[in-house]
């Protein structure tokens, strides 16, 4: 998705830069061949716990290097201005996924309640619909950033399909893992703290409800 060297001394390569940005957005790798991250353990951008490959602040920092775009300019506007239409879907999308987990009174839901979970569901469509065009348009200003709809419509496609796993396991690419991923690409191209992150959020749901 993004091509740029890794911006340390021992790691010049592009594939390895590649690589430590798609570790970065997702946060860990599981059950990958050591094939693959040990390049990224050697140059202390990765480490390993039992099945997971973990990024290090190394990896992190490198990676804020890789993909901010140039302060100030246009792009950074264009950008900036998709950021602040995902933000309110994003406390949306933690309310859908917390009320598929549990029900209104606290309780684990068991998906006994046909009627409840289609309800949900609803909510879950409400998302969708609204961040389509949110992604439309980042899509022109942030080069490789179009798989991100894709990849919402075919974890959509599988829970559809009775996979449930697909609205917010962190096993697999499901619904809620490729949206942390865009949220996570978000804060690293514009540069974003996650603690000016949750203060914008709340300014713009705040704003939004008044």
């Amino acid at each position: 998705m993004h091509s740029a060297a890794v911006d340390l001394p021992d790691s010049p390569d592009d594939a390895l830069a590649e690589a430590v940005v798609d570790l970065v957005l997702r946060g860990m790798w599981r059950g990958r061949p050591e094939s693959e991250h040990r390049p990224l353990v050697d140059a202390g951008l990765a480490m390993v716990k039992g099945p997971l490959a973990l990024p290090t602040e190394r990896a992190k920092a490198a990676v804020s290097r890789i993909l901010r775009i140039s302060p100030g300019s246009a792009q950074e506007e264009q950008i900036t201005a998709a950021y602040e239409a995902f933000l309110p879907l994003n406390r949306k999308i933690r309310e859908v996924c917390t009320a598929w987990q549990c029900r209104t009174d606290g309780t684990a839901n068991d998906h006994s309640d046909s009627v409840y979970d289609a309800g949900v569901r609803e909510s879950l469509e409400d998302v969708h619909e609204a961040i389509q065009p949110v992604l439309r348009r980042l899509e022109r200003v942030l080069e490789g950033s179009g798989w991100y709809l894709t990849a919402l419509e075919e974890a959509l496609d599988r829970f559809d399909d009775g996979a449930v796993q697909w609205l917010a396991s962190p096993l697999c690419d499901s619904y809620h893992t490729v949206w942390m991923r865009l949220h996570q690409e978000l804060l690293l191209v514009l540069g974003i703290s996650r603690a000016e992150d949750e203060a914008r959020e709340e300014e713009l749901v705040t704003r939004s409800r008044g």
